[in-house]
């Protein structure tokens, strides 16, 4: 490739991870499209996305740990049983027909935004309180899922954590500062099963690299000292959406032209906006703390 592509996607890699540092997910989601729109085989832009999700989640988890917002009880048998599952699905990549299966990953992603955007938090306690038992159990079955439906669309698991545990009544912050520090081993574990199949460009990892460290750094200090709760929900919410945006975009891009793409895009947020706008002007919301 170019100069001048790595140079952009220099750029992209340090927006997008800063962003998505914020909202405990890693970049993979967004960095993939954005790579393979750059002219990245897709396959090596998937093993590219989640090793720096490794890296990435690994310098905000430091950050987060020392201020006490990781719920080890949880994030430990999530990141075990994802870790298992997260190759499996990175090898039933190379089988099973994985339009369908994002399409049901981009409603998900939109269910899940708009849950996060505009109905706050779904409890008034923080469930990361509850018993053992059932954050061990809580933590099994959503790294299971995860990890599989991550390793297998190549995202790292994070996209489909955090709404999960935002839903289930966990604080923002400490679902997010979870999911980071569960992704590290989720994304990894999805990376090997990419790299067994030869899918590495070592050059793209450098240069994608060199971006990472520096954006993490700024995302984690931005999430843990100058976002309040709500700030923190809402970047997770429009990380969600954005997601979904690019997904819906790469699976069009075959079928109709960019100037159609975008025009579709635009009056979707709009309809998105207008739609959650609506709905908290109607229904009882539960307060943002």
């Amino acid at each position: 490739m170019p100069p001048l592509i790595y140079i952009i996607i220099f750029i992209v890699t340090f927006v997008a991870t800063a962003a998505l540092t914020i909202g405990g997910t890693g970049a993979a989601l967004v960095l993939i499209p954005m790579f393979d729109w750059l002219g990245v085989p897709l396959r090596e832009a998937m093993a590219t996305a989640l090793l720096l999700n490794v890296f990435a989640m690994g310098v905000a988890s430091i950050t987060f740990v020392k201020k006490g917002l990781v719920v080890f009880k949880l994030a430990v048998p999530m990141l075990i049983v994802g870790s298992i599952m997260s190759p499996l699905g990175a090898r039933a990549n190379q089988f099973l027909p994985i339009p369908l299966l994002k399409w049901f990953f981009v409603a998900f992603l939109i269910f899940a935004s708009a849950r996060v955007l505009f109905f706050g938090k779904s409890a008034k306690r923080d469930i990361s309180q509850a018993p053992l038992k059932k954050l061990i159990a809580w933590g099994c079955a959503i790294g299971a899922f995860a990890g599989f439906i991550g390793g297998l669309i190549g995202v790292g698991g994070g996209n489909i954590i955090v709404p999960i545990l935002i839903g289930v009544g966990f604080d923002p912050k400490k679902a997010s500062a979870t999911t980071s520090f569960s992704v590290i081993f989720i994304s990894f574990f999805a990376f090997l099963g990419f790299a067994t199949l030869g899918n590495v460009n070592w050059m793209l990892l450098g240069v994608t690299l060199a971006a990472c460290i520096g954006a993490t750094m700024l995302g984690a200090y931005l999430m843990t000292s100058r976002l309040n709760q709500a700030q923190v929900n809402s970047v997770i919410g429009w990380v969600l959406f954005v997601a979904a945006a690019k997904m819906i975009h790469s699976l069009l891009k075959s079928y109709m032209g960019p100037e159609f793409i975008m025009v579709i895009l635009g009056v979707f947020s709009l309809g998105f906006w207008f739609a959650g706008r609506w709905v908290r002007s109607v229904l009882p919301v539960s307060p943002r703390r």
